[in-house]
C-alpha cells in the first residue's frame, strides 16, 4: 500500500480520551487510511518518534467571518493546532445584508468585535448578498484551516427589518416569518446552526446596543424553528454578564431550543469577586440535561480556560489613560514620540492629575482601572506567557508595595520596554485570584473549551492560543489541579467536534478527517503577544506564536512545519453537521 502522508512512531493520542500508544498514522486523499503498524510507504513521512500525534483543534466560537475573506490564513488560531474554526459567533457577521445596510453591519463589528472599520471597508468585497451566496463566497475560497459558519442573528434581524431591527424594534408576525424563513434557507445552504447575544457590553462602534439585544422569546423561538425545518443544527448564545444572575434570559434560550429539539451552547464566566453566580448556570445546565446521555449532554456551556479579560499598552485598543483628554492630546504620535512626552515630568504629572471624561462606546475600556486584576503580562519558564499571575503582582499591590498610588504604577509600566509593554487584566475567570474555579468546570462533561474569539479584537486581546496554553499550563505545568495529557486532547478535538455537530474530526481512526497534529509537549512554550500592522489598510493586530508544533495538518496537507507556515491551503468551508 502507498499513502500520501505517512507518520511514524508518534505517541498516538486518539482524541477520545483513551490512552497514548506508540503507531503510526497512514493518510490517503485526506482521510486517515490506517492506524497502528503502517507496512506501506508514504510519499511524504513524518519521524514522530518521542512526540504526540493527535487529531487537529477544533476551535468553536471564533470571528474569522471578516479575514477568511481577505486572508488566507486563520492565524493566530492555526498557529495554535486549530484545523477547523467555527464562526458567526456572538449572532455577529456580514450575511445577509443588503448594499445599503453595509455600514450598519460594519459598525456593529468594529463595536462589539474591536475591528477596525477601515479594515473591514478595505477588505471585504462584498461580493454577496444573503447568507447562501457568503456561503459560496467562503467555498471558494482556499484557506490554511477549515471554517464553518452560524447564522448572527443581528444581520439577520438588519436584513429582514431594515432600521427597525438595528434599532431592536419588535419584529412583527411577517419579520418572524421571514426570519425563520431565511434561517432555514441557511441551514440548508450550510450554516453550522444560529448565533445570537444578549450581551450588554455588545455594542456598536456608535455606542448603541447591537440589534439582536432586545430580541424577545418568541423571535428566538421562530429563528430555532427555522434552523429546525432546515435540518438541525447547534444554538450558541451570549447571555449577559451575571450581575443579576442568568435568569430568565437563558431560560429563554433553553426553552426556545428545546421547543425545536436543537442543542444549545452558551458563554460561562466565573466573576473574579463578590457573588458567585456561575452555579446558577450549571445548575440550569443539569436540569436541561435530564435526559441526555451523560457523555453527550444537549446544553453545554463554553469555559475559557485561562482569564478573561484585556490586553492593555499603549499600542492597543485599551490603556489606563485612553478616556483622559490629556493623554488624548498625545495619543495621536508615534509610540517613540508618545513615550517621550510621557517622560517628562510635566506631561506625567498633568496626565496622573486628569480624570477620565470621554465616554466611550464600548463600556470595558473603563476596565482598563480595574487596579486589583491587571497585572504586568510576563515569561515564566518553561510555559511562557503568565495568565495565572500572583495576586501580589497586582498593579495594586505593586502600588501598595511601593508606596505609591495604582496610577502611578499603571503609569510606569505601559512605559516599560520603550512603551511596548502589555499589562494583562483578568477581568473574569479569576475568582479568588487564581484558576482553580475554572479547573473544577473543565472536568464537567457539560463544559466545553471556548471563547479565543480569533479574528477579533484585533487590539484588544489574543486568546486564540489558548490550545496552547491548555496543554502547557493545565496538561504539564500547574503544581495543582493538572489535567492529563489525554484528556486535555479530547477537550481540544472530540468534545468541540461532538457539540457542533462535525463527526468526521476530532479522532484518529480509520475513515476520520486527516486533520492531525504533531506535538513536542515537553518544548510547547507560548510567547508572549505582539503587535503587527498585516490587516488590510496596514491595521494592526495582537499575534502570539509557540514553540513545540512540530507540524499541523489539514485533510492530510502539512499547513505549518516547526512554527513556520507552509504554502498548502487545503482548509475548505464545511457545509453544516457531519
Amino acid at each position: 500500500m502507498s499513502y500520501d502522508l505517512v507518520i511514524r512512531n508518534g505517541s498516538i493520542v486518539d482524541g477520545l480520551g483513551g490512552p497514548p500508544y506508540v503507531g503510526d498514522v497512514a493518510v490517503r486523499d485526506g482521510v486517515i487510511a490506517a492506524v497502528g503498524h503502517v507496512d506501506g510507504a508514504g510519499s511524504r513521512e513524518i519521524d514522530a518518534t518521542g512526540l504526540l500525534v493527535t487529531p487537529g483543534f477544533v476551535d468553536l466560537h471564533t470571528h474569522y467571518d471578516g479575514q477568511a475573506i481577505w486572508s488566507d490564513r486563520l492565524n493566530p488560531s492555526s498557529a495554535h493546532g486549530v484545523t477547523t474554526a467555527v464562526m458567526g459567533n456572538c449572532g455577529v457577521g456580514f450575511a445577509p445584508c443588503r448594499a445599503e445596510d453595509h455600514d450598519v453591519l460594519v459598525d456593529v463589528m468594529a463595536g462589539v468585535e474591536d475591528i477596525p472599520g477601515v479594515v473591514m471597508t478595505d477588505g471585504l468585497d462584498w461580493s454577496w448578498e444573503t447568507f447562501p451566496q457568503y456561503l459560496d463566497t467562503l467555498a471558494g475560497r482556499r484557506l490554511d484551516i477549515d471554517v464553518a459558519v452560524y447564522l448572527p442573528h443581528s444581520p439577520l434581524r438588519v436584513y429582514v427589518m431594515g432600521r427597525r431591527g438595528a434599532d431592536r424594534e419588535p419584529a412583527t408576525a411577517d419579520d418572524l416569518a421571514r426570519m425563520r424563513a431565511l434561517a432555514k434557507e441557511a441551514v440548508q445552504a450550510g450554516a453550522l446552526g444560529f448565533a445570537s447575544s444578549r450581551l450588554a457590553t455588545h455594542r456598536t462602534d456608535s455606542g448603541d446596543q447591537i440589534p439582536s439585544f432586545q430580541a424577545a422569546e418568541t423571535e428566538l423561538a421562530e429563528i430555532a424553528r427555522g434552523v429546525a425545518e432546515g435540518g438541525g443544527g447547534l444554538i450558541q448564545f451570549v447571555p449577559d454578564l451575571p450581575g443579576g444572575g442568568y435568569q430568565p434570559v437563558l431560560q429563554q434560550v433553553f426553552d426556545a431550543a428545546a421547543g425545536a429539539d436543537l442543542p444549545v451552547t452558551f458563554t460561562l464566566i466565573a466573576a473574579n469577586a463578590g457573588d458567585r453566580v456561575w452555579p446558577e448556570a450549571i445548575d440550569m445546565i443539569e436540569r436541561a440535561n435530564a435526559g441526555s446521555q451523560p457523555d453527550a449532554p444537549r446544553v453545554t456551556a463554553q469555559v475559557f480556560p485561562r482569564p478573561i479579560g484585556l490586553m492593555i499598552g499603549l499600542e492597543l485598543t485599551a490603556n489606563p489613560f485612553v478616556l483622559y483628554p490629556s493623554y488624548q492630546e498625545i495619543a495621536g504620535l508615534p509610540l517613540a514620540q508618545r513615550v517621550a512626552e510621557m517622560r517628562k515630568s510635566e506631561v506625567r504629572q498633568r496626565i496622573l492629575s486628569d480624570t477620565p471624561s470621554t465616554v466611550p462606546a464600548n463600556p470595558i475600556l473603563y476596565m482598563a482601572q480595574a487596579w486589583d486584576w491587571i497585572f504586568p503580562l510576563t515569561e515564566a519558564d518553561p510555559g511562557g506567557a503568565d495568565y495565572e499571575p500572583d495576586p501580589a503582582d497586582s498593579i495594586a499591590a505593586r502600588a501598595k508595595a511601593r508606596g505609591v498610588s495604582p496610577v502611578e504604577e499603571a503609569y510606569d509600566r505601559v512605559l516599560d520596554d520603550d512603551g511596548h509593554a502589555i499589562l494583562l487584566g483578568a477581568l473574569a475567570n479569576f475568582e479568588g485570584g487564581s484558576l482553580d474555579t475554572i479547573g473544577s468546570l473543565l472536568r464537567r462533561e457539560d463544559v466545553v473549551l471556548g471563547l479565543g474569539d480569533g479574528g477579533a479584537h484585533y487590539g484588544m486581546i489574543c486568546d486564540s492560543s489558548f490550545p496552547t496554553y491548555l496543554l502547557t499550563h493545565w496538561a504539564r505545568d500547574r503544581a495543582e489541579g493538572r489535567i492529563d495529557v489525554p484528556e486535555a486532547i479530547r477537550q481540544l478535538t472530540s468534545v468541540p467536534a461532538r457539540v457542533a455537530g462535525l463527526g468526521d474530526r476530532g479522532r484518529i481512526a480509520v475513515g476520520a478527517k486527516a486533520d492531525l497534529n504533531v506535538l513536542d509537549h515537553a518544548a510547547m512554550r507560548l510567547h508572549k503577544p505582539v503587535i503587527t500592522y498585516d490587516l488590510p489598510a496596514g491595521g494592526r493586530r495582537l499575534d502570539q506564536t509557540a514553540d513545540g508544533y512540530v507540524a499541523t495538518i489539514v485533510a492530510g496537507e502539512v499547513i505549518a512545519e516547526n512554527g513556520t507556515p507552509t504554502a498548502a491551503r487545503p482548509g475548505r468551508l464545511v457545509r453544516g453537521r457531519r
